[in-house]
């Protein structure tokens, strides 16, 4: 019985995609929920797994744009296992022996090349000249008896035959002179943007085009946080089983830093304020199709363990194609760090139409003055772009001014004094 393979269904508000690639060929045999092919939305780019198993059959060619429910493919699920597998053995045949003289006929055959005239009367000389020349008889007329082709009719051909020009002289005529454009498209690469590359800028466009973005900056005393992570890295390490890192300070400081200031955990619709009592953080993944940003669900209530742990997950996923739509949706406020790429300062943009973004960056040990003497201390640069018809620069210093008070003493944060 022949299964249907359909689109399905990522989300409300996606209504079509691309099938990029599939991952099996026309005809191999698949297990059910076996990786198939590589559905790309406007959101993300994410692997489907086989609804059956059996003999697949291929409807739609990779590159396509397709929509939701659109039959792809269909997986003959009557398909013995055993024909599948008989039908992918190699041939382990012993294969028929070829004769000497064939051999050496199909080599003569090879180097004399398709479309050559080499008549069986030829003499000796002829054939040594036509060797070592490469010399094609086509169109050459024979003057000797019967209409043979002489010695004197080779060279004449070789006489009239343009002398081939060396690798380095065809390049010098391809170059371009001074001032002058390329016209060949050899000299450049032409790469169609893909269906997530042209969704990540359609969306970078319309959010510069519709808020009114500004950043502000701060610095930030990383000193305690190393000194606290690096005490208590083995035994997180051992108790929980990942590592202790930068990013669940951050996302927890966010979050107390969202409480005092509610605007900036809320949204413009239309011409109403929507206030969130929830705190779903996104964190900024880089993939090779482009930068993803999934959310950690409820992050509030979360330990630091448990963020780690769920940032861990959703980053793995996210590069491996397994992430589900709905966990790039709905966050409320995201944290970017370009400082793993070794990023001193940006201005990040925020994840339309969340009001605003924290942007870390890299550790750099700096001299900075400390009650009155200048020590070398490990510093970062911290930034949060915010929408300015919301949030007001009041708002956002002092909202981004409590993250750097939570960091620098992570103490206080811990004990939420």
């Amino acid at each position: 019985m022949k299964e249907e393979v359909k689109i399905p269904s990522v989300g409300e508000s996606i209504v079509d995609g691309m099938l990029m690639a599939w991952l099996k060929e026309n005809g191999d045999y698949v297990k059910e929920s076996e990786d198939l092919y590589e559905f790309e939305t406007e959101k993300a780019s994410v692997t489907v797994p086989s609804p059956f198993e059996g003999i697949l059959e291929i409807i739609v060619p990779e590159g396509t744009k397709v929509v939701i429910g659109q039959v792809v493919a269909t997986i003959d699920t009557g398909a013995a296992v055993e024909t599948a597998a008989k039908e992918k053995e190699p041939d382990l045949r012993t294969p028929k022996p070829v004769s000497a003289p064939e051999k050496k006929a199909k080599t003569e055959k090879k180097a004399a090349g398709e479309g050559k005239k080499e008549p069986e009367t030829l003499s000796p000389a002829v054939r040594r000249i036509l060797e070592e020349h490469d010399i094609d008889l086509t169109g050459v007329a024979g003057t000797g008896k019967d209409g043979r082709i002489t010695k004197g009719d080779v060279l004449a051909g070789i006489e009239q035959k343009p002398e081939e020009k060396t690798f380095e002289e065809k390049k010098q005529e391809e170059r371009p002179g001074a001032g002058e454009m390329r016209a060949d498209e050899t000299s450049v690469k032409r790469v169609a943007m893909s269906y997530f590359r042209k969704s990540i800028a359609r969306r970078m466009l319309s959010a510069r085009q519709e808020a009114a973005h500004l950043t502000t900056f701060n610095e930030i005393n990383m000193e305690k946080l190393i000194e606290m992570r690096k005490a208590h890295q083995e035994p997180f390490q051992k108790k929980y089983g990942i590592k202790l890192g930068f990013m669940s300070f951050f996302v927890k400081a966010s979050v107390e830093a969202l409480k005092e200031f509610p605007v900036i955990n809320a949204r413009i619709e239309g011409d109403d304020i929507v206030y969130y009592n929830f705190y779903d953080i996104g964190v900024a993944v880089s993939t090779d199709r482009g930068l993803l940003v999934p959310v950690i669900r409820n992050a509030d209530a979360l330990t630091f363990a448990g963020i780690e742990k769920k940032i861990a997950d959703l980053a793995q996923r996210a590069k491996d194609k397994k992430i589900t739509l709905p966990e790039l949706l709905g966050g409320t406020f995201s944290i970017t760090n370009g400082g793993i790429f070794g990023s001193l300062m940006s201005t990040p943009i925020p994840n339309h139409p969340q009001p605003a973004i924290l942007g870390m960056h890299a550790i750099q040990e700096r001299p900075v003055a400390i009650q009155g003497e200048v020590k070398i201390k490990p510093m970062m640069y911290v930034a949060v772009s915010y929408d300015h018809r919301l949030i007001d620069g009041r708002e956002a210093v002092s909202f981004l001014f409590r993250i750097k008070e939570h960091i620098e003493d992570p103490e206080e944060m811990l004990l939420n004094i």
